[in-house]
């Protein structure tokens, strides 16, 4: 018998909140930047305390805030395929899909979630990765079962489900479906996406 403590499922990292945090990030430390130098000025000249400075020293620990904020929020906006299914996690929800609930997993181009009407639903910060393979979950389930599930998948929920699509933006889409078919029923063998298929575990 094996004494081998199981390994930790790899954390797949939503672009949607990567990229979130590479645009705000900005502001944040503008905001400390800003809320430092006012604040030296303010000591400099005596005036720390007055009304006319005092709105400056709200600026640094606002922009730490911020900043903190959406680096959690980054953090906890993944993808991980664990031995009871495929956890999905934002800020304040995750949903796990099982395994019996797929229908298909492939690695194919994001644009392909956005066609017609969806088109608008792009966000200038995923346009670089808007030709890259996403993970594209095909799903089971009667309207209330997606509803639900779609109403856990956080503030992207949108532009990650339509109808019983998941399209998630990972920086490897390939190794996750890989991932993915290494647990699915062999009846769901041959929907592979991605470059090429890894052996099922024995």
């Amino acid at each position: 018998m094996s004494t081998e403590a199981p390994s930790r499922p790899t954390r797949h990292q939503n672009l949607y909140a990567h990229h979130l945090w590479m645009q705000q990030r900005f502001f944040a430390g503008l905001l400390v930047v800003v809320g430092l130098i006012a604040t030296g000025l303010a000591v400099y000249q005596r005036q720390l305390f007055t009304p006319g400075f005092a709105v400056w020293l709200v600026y640094v620990p606002l922009g730490l805030v911020l900043g903190a904020g959406i680096l959690f929020f980054r953090y906890r906006s993944n993808l991980r395929v664990q031995d009871d299914g495929i956890k999905i996690s934002s800020v304040l929800s995750s949903v796990v899909i099982d395994y019996d609930s797929v229908k298909s997993v492939k690695a194919l181009p994001l644009r392909q979630h956005f066609q017609e009407k969806r088109s608008r639903m792009v966000a200038p910060i995923m346009k670089q990765h808007i030709d890259k393979p996403a993970v594209f979950l095909r799903i089971r389930g009667d309207e209330s079962e997606l509803a639900t599930i779609k109403k856990r998948l956080g503030i992207f929920r949108g532009r990650l489900m339509d109808e019983e699509t998941i399209a998630i933006p990972v920086p490897d889409a390939d190794a996750v479906v890989w991932e993915i078919n290494a647990h699915l029923p062999e009846r769901l063998g041959q929907n592979q996406g991605g470059a090429r298929r890894r052996k099922r575990r024995r």
